[in-house]
């Protein structure tokens, strides 16, 4: 067993509002004043108030870039058991502020419906429109992001450094987003694509220690091209208000227990990396360049074909990958008792396929994009659980 305390979990995940027909509408900022009268959120104005997100308190519901999302958070948990509670919660509270302003929640990482977002107001929004142009204006897309706890930023950056080659092996397993602008784009993950425009995103080398990823990020901002901190877009990076990794590289997921096994997986990777830290094992010296090859096939494929190997840096079939990242954090899961669940959880993946695979076959059954996007509703609510299976 793990001689250290379990390490803590949260998990954020942004969700797309959408009108009955199954259209993304920019009712975001309504859904959230809902909310922040119920005392479960903050309305864009209170948010742009208190910074630029990276001070919510746990358990919220607070708004994004564009007004056809809304962003949730958990609560700090130790275990899989309260991240599926917190994501239920959470889901169902955005889900009663959309519907109070006749709208609802879809989690999925693009909209299969070919819409034109609206920037919620507020002036860091509008300073990254400005600055970015069409990239921040066609930007609707929703992923999911793991904080998992470390013990200081020393212990994240070692973490950074041994956990880079296995992200995309998570891209892989939560793509949802096969549709851009009303077609299908041939990508598992479109949203890993369109995220990777920003010019601070993706892969990162390795950094050596915590000097070296601070004097970075500085250096980062003082390009005077991203608008802030905020704006380190790396795959994964240290919180910059709690003491966390965050892994950031996932579409967020359809069904509740697919975003709890990637957290499981996350906090398996983060206490998989520290172990190998702290008993000496260098950080894989693997060139970034690799790293975004290997997140583009992640991305294109998702697990339905072969995905770069961390260990090898050849093709391999998706399965094989796959079982090599559960085979590597193993006894970190085992330590934590979450080995069966997650196993389990992978193993439902890839035979019934990711939210990219329903995705498709909702389309195929029916051609129409709007009942894809209801089909996600009702799965995002968790009101039906047979839909395209």
């Amino acid at each position: 067993m793990n001689d250290v305390p379990v390490r803590t979990v949260g998990v954020e995940e942004e969700l797309l509002v959408v009108d009955p027909s199954g259209t993304p509408v920019p009712r975001g900022p309504e859904a959230l004043a809902v909310a922040a009268r119920r005392g479960e959120g903050e309305t864009p104005e209170q948010h742009e108030r208190a910074g630029d997100g990276g001070g919510e308190s746990p358990g919220h519901l607070v708004p994004e870039l564009k007004q056809e999302q809304l962003e949730l958070g958990t609560r700090v948990c130790t275990d899989l058991a309260e991240v599926t509670g917190e994501l239920r919660y959470w889901r169902g509270r955005a889900d009663a502020a959309a519907r109070a302003v006749g709208a609802r929640v879809a989690a999925l990482a693009t909209s299969p419906v070919a819409v034109q977002p609206e920037t919620t107001p507020g002036e860091r929004y509008g300073d990254m429109t400005d600055t970015f142009g069409l990239i921040a204006r066609d930007q609707l897309t929703c992923g999911c992001h793991v904080h998992v706890s470390v013990a200081d930023d020393e212990e994240g950056v070692a973490v950074l450094d041994r956990i880079r080659v296995w992200l995309p092996v998570l891209t892989a397993l939560t793509a949802n987003s096969p549709f851009w602008l009303g077609a299908d784009s041939g990508y598992a993950s479109f949203r890993s694509q369109a995220w990777n425009r920003w010019p601070s995103s993706g892969a990162t080398e390795t950094f050596g220690d915590a000097a070296t990823y601070h004097r970075v990020v500085a250096d980062l901002v003082a390009t005077g091209t991203i608008v802030d901190a905020g704006m380190v877009y790396f795959d994964a990076r240290l919180s910059r208000t709690w003491p966390t990794v965050e892994v950031r590289i996932a579409d967020v997921a359809l069904r509740v227990e697919d975003a709890v096994t990637h957290a499981g997986l996350a906090r398996g990777l983060v206490e998989t990396a520290a172990r190998e830290w702290r008993e000496g094992v260098p950080a894989p010296q693997v060139r970034s360049e690799l790293l975004r090859v290997a997140a583009w096939r992640a991305g294109r494929s998702g697990t339905t074909g072969d995905l770069v190997h961390p260990r090898t840096g050849r093709p391999a079939p998706a399965a094989d990958v796959v079982a090599a990242l559960l085979e590597h954090v193993g006894p970190a899961l085992e330590a934590t008792g979450d080995r069966r669940r997650v196993a389990d959880g992978v193993a439902a993946v890839l035979d019934r396929g990711t939210g990219a695979d329903l995705q498709r076959r909702v389309h195929r059954e029916t051609g129409d994009l709007t009942a894809v996007v209801r089909a996600a509703v009702h799965l995002t609510a968790g009101d039906l659980t047979t839909i395209g299976e």
